[in-house]
């Protein structure tokens, strides 16, 4: 570790000392140097994630995830899943389960997020077919019985992240009466289309902060991109991944290049056997409306957890991106009538004015 590396900061004088001896036992059988740990990268969770060198000059990644606030059996439960896949994913070196330690391979220090050219789309366009078949290998493995199901509980529990935290908390506002019966009603909407589509194994994050680049030198395209984040996968709509792939927390790209790549993944799926539904083998229309719906449902729970991971947690960063989620929700919403209300709602608590002239062609 350099003299300019940062050093690891702990709150709890405890869970420090547990985690040195931790790596410690660990260090000569997986031949660490302890001296070298440094931060790694954090994410919305409780997790936090450190790097230590290895005695032949490699790297590892060490999980710290406090078991009070982390569950750390369904990444491991998940990452075999990927892994029967075909996806490149880490795989469990070392595993403290009561305190929440776990050393995994390094799979390398730069994301897809970090080579993407946001004013250049066709630049992008090798590294997202990527992730696409990356995506769809996930999908194909898919069984029911396997992971938690994204039911209508849970869809609901979700979207209403979006009133009790990104209404009621960041913009102190409560709905009642007519408003309230129309979020109520877009929300009936939403999750009914939602649960029509077809279940598969859903990352639920999976977006470019979440795709490794490989790590070997010289890397292109054509190789494997690592998987991070999938912890919270579910067995539901296969509509989610490339709502989320395309509708990004961090990225907005123009509707043009959504498409194009959508496409591409409804042409991938479909020979795969995947859009064997109602006429989404024939009609990408169909199932382009079906993603903008499931986007929809993203874009309202994403805009209250990150209210949520401001005002609670603490971290403001995650609400400077809320109006990307909004611009979202105006979007999609000033498409379909039956949304009509629901964008004047939303127009109501952010301020604009009335949006007039729906598209209505496409409901």
């Amino acid at each position: 570790m350099t003299p300019s590396s940062p050093a690891v900061a702990w709150t709890d004088p405890q869970r420090e000392a547990d985690f040195n001896a931790w790596l410690g036992g660990i260090a000569g059988a997986q031949g660490l140097v302890p001296a070298t740990l440094r931060p790694a990268s954090a994410d919305a969770s409780f997790r936090r994630y450190l790097r230590v060198d290895t005695v032949d000059g490699a790297s590892r990644i060490v999980m710290d995830a406090p078991p009070d606030k982390e569950n750390c059996q369904p990444f491991v439960h998940v990452a075999g899943l990927m892994r029967d896949a075909g996806l490149l994913v880490p795989r469990v070196l070392a595993w403290d389960e009561p305190q929440g330690f776990m050393l995994l391979p390094d799979l390398g220090t730069q994301t897809m997020m970090e080579q993407i050219q946001p004013d250049n789309p066709a630049a992008n366009h090798a590294r997202y077919l990527q992730a696409l078949d990356t995506l769809l290998a996930w999908q194909l493995a898919s069984q029911p019985g396997v992971l938690p199901a994204y039911d209508e509980p849970l869809l609901r529990r979700e979207l209403q992240l979006f009133p009790d935290w990104y209404l009621a908390q960041h913009r102190q506002t409560t709905l009642q009466g007519k408003d309230a019966d129309t979020l109520g009603k877009a929300f009936d909407s939403i999750v009914k289309r939602c649960l029509a589509a077809p279940s598969v194994y859903v990352h639920r994050d999976f977006m470019p902060r979440n795709l490794m680049i490989p790590a070997q030198p010289g890397s292109t395209p054509e190789q494997q991109l690592g998987v991070l984040d999938f912890q919270d996968a579910v067995y539901g709509p296969i509509t989610y991944d490339v709502a989320s792939l395309m509708r990004d927390a961090f990225l907005t790209w123009e509707e043009d290049f959504v498409i194009d790549i959508t496409i591409r993944y409804w042409e991938k799926a479909r020979k795969a056997g995947l859009m064997d539904f109602e006429d989404w083998h024939s009609d990408f229309g169909a199932f382009y409306r079906a993603v903008e719906w499931m986007g929809l449902q993203r874009h309202l729970k994403v805009a209250g957890i990150f209210a949520r991971l401001t005002l609670r947690d603490g971290k403001p960063r995650y609400l400077a991106d809320a109006p990307r989620f909004i611009d979202y929700i105006r979007h999609t919403t000033h498409r379909y009538r039956e949304l009509g209300p629901f964008l004047q709602l939303i127009d109501k608590v952010e301020g604009f004015e009335a949006a007039s002239g729906y598209a209505f062609g496409r409901v």
